[in-house]
């Protein structure tokens, strides 16, 4: 049995949690299993798994060394499918910021399941900082500017963004009209996933973005928690215009600062340089590219 073998047989084992099913699925000796994976732990000198009579999971090595044995197997898989013409097939790991998810790409995904069948997807959501790498993740979809990093970025869509807040809201505060009327305003606060700082609201005036920080009585780190802050008239919020369209069209919220809104948010795709060649990660790329041109809340 070579390495890549052995790399197959043990994610295989992982993802089952067992010797035995592995073994039936095969049909192979379990026998033959054990002994390959005792090979493996001999010539990698660490322990990869736990056993015991009921359930068979990873070490810590055995995780970290799994998730490495992923991205081996799958850049194998893409470089023979790009000489054999093949579809893309095997799973395909992707993180998302969720909102964005469910109102771009979800109602669409339908169809990309039926264009590749032999995919299978695995849908991360969130909007915490994912090593892509060490996680086996293939790519993450984020909104906003990304740091630096050795990922490839690529741009898909620029997200229109309003400032609001409720009616009860303006009714005891005003209506500010110019960013000097905010003075005596107050906002809801959103903690930065990445930094853990809270980010002020920002405004374009002449093409220049101006930060304004105004008191916050309440601080939040999620987007649906922003949002039900807002209506409920804790402070002005800032939000992408799609998804703050049912509120402002029933009233539950209202637009304010129309002259000087805040600057539109980025949609990005991101990716190790490794898979720039993986022909999974290709489709999601170019399925995810038109799902939100085709949308007209994505300025693409």
């Amino acid at each position: 049995m070579d390495r890549l073998d052995a790399m197959d047989l043990f994610t295989r084992i992982v993802e089952a949690r067992s010797f035995t099913k592995v073994a039936s699925d095969l049909g192979l000796p379990r026998s033959t299993l054990t002994d390959a994976i005792k090979r493996l732990e001999a010539r990698l000198g660490v322990s990869l798994l736990h056993r015991t009579t009921r359930v068979v999971r990873p070490t810590l090595d055995g995780e970290a060394y799994y998730r490495r044995c992923l991205s081996i197997l799958s850049e194998v898989e893409d470089a023979e499918a790009a000489f054999s013409g093949a579809q893309p097939k095997g799973r395909l790991r992707v993180h998302v910021h969720g909102i964005l998810a469910r109102h771009f790409l979800l109602p669409s995904l339908p169809d990309f399941v039926a264009r590749y069948p032999e995919l299978e997807i695995e849908i991360g959501e969130g909007d915490r900082l994912v090593d892509l790498v060490r996680e086996g993740v293939d790519c993450v979809l984020r909104v906003g500017v990304p740091a630096d990093s050795d990922l490839i970025i690529r741009k898909l869509a620029s997200l229109e963004e309003v400032t609001c807040a409720s009616p009860a809201y303006l009714d005891r505060f005003g209506t500010p009209e110019t960013l000097d009327a905010l003075e005596g305003h107050q906002m809801v606060g959103f903690k930065s996933t990445a930094t853990g700082a809270v980010l002020p609201l920002e405004f374009v005036i002449n093409g220049q973005v101006k930060a304004v920080s105004l008191p916050a009585p309440v601080t939040v780190s999620g987007a649906d928690t922003l949002a039900h802050c807002g209506r409920l008239g804790l402070g002005l919020i800032q939000k992408p215009r799609y998804s703050a369209a049912e509120d402002l069209a029933s009233g539950r919220l209202v637009e304010v600062l129309r002259d000087t809104p805040p600057p539109a948010s980025p949609v990005s795709i991101l990716y190790p340089r490794a898979r720039h060649l993986s022909a999974r990660v290709r489709a999601f790329v170019d399925w995810a590219d038109s799902a939100l041109r085709q949308d007209t809340g994505a300025q693409a």
